[in-house]
């Protein structure tokens, strides 16, 4: 199989969980269907010679998503109070404030959250995507989940599942 069939393949196969990925690092579609594109366009060039190829992209879509934080940081601007949402039930409102939460995370944390909790990645496989060692992981994790539980009152003690259930996608 050549490497671009591979890599049609993959994207086929794996665009789904990228951009889902991509949007929880993001908080916003349009922005995540761009990260991931770039992410893509990124990881061609070395595609032949990358053994894990999802992994690496992941890798790349972390970064990418930290760099375009840092050139966006300063065009942000705080508001007094949010615009109020409206809710169809607590299951809904859960999530929002949820996603609002995991959005007032810094980038890495935020990361390490979606990597963890939401793609359900190990420690090692996590330190591994973010290129970071495994104690950095799990230091970020408790003050992720430390922040988020000051965010969100109703997390409790397994703060991880209540995040993978929260963000799990509503069944119609």
């Amino acid at each position: 199989m050549s490497a671009a069939d591979d890599f049609e393949e993959f994207v086929v196969a794996r665009s789904g969980a990228l951009l889902r990925t991509a949007y929880l690092l993001t908080g916003n579609h349009q922005d995540a269907e761009d990260l991931v594109q770039t992410a893509l366009l990124k990881a061609v060039p070395r595609w032949g010679r990358v053994r894990e190829h999802e992994p690496y992209v992941r890798r790349i879509l972390v970064h990418e998503s930290v760099s375009r934080w840092r050139r966006r940081r300063w065009r942000e601007t705080s508001t007094e109070s949010l615009p109020e949402l409206a809710a169809r039930s607590s299951d809904v409102d859960a999530r929002l404030v949820l996603r609002q939460a995991l959005g007032m995370l810094a980038p890495r944390q935020r990361a390490v959250i979606v990597l963890r909790y939401l793609d359900d990645l190990t420690e090692a496989q996590t330190a591994d995507v973010l290129g970071v060692s495994v104690g950095t992981v799990k230091s970020q994790s408790r003050d992720a989940l430390a922040r988020l539980r000051g965010l969100v009152p109703g997390l409790d003690g397994d703060a991880g599942a209540d995040i993978s259930d929260a963000a799990a996608p509503r069944q119609r």
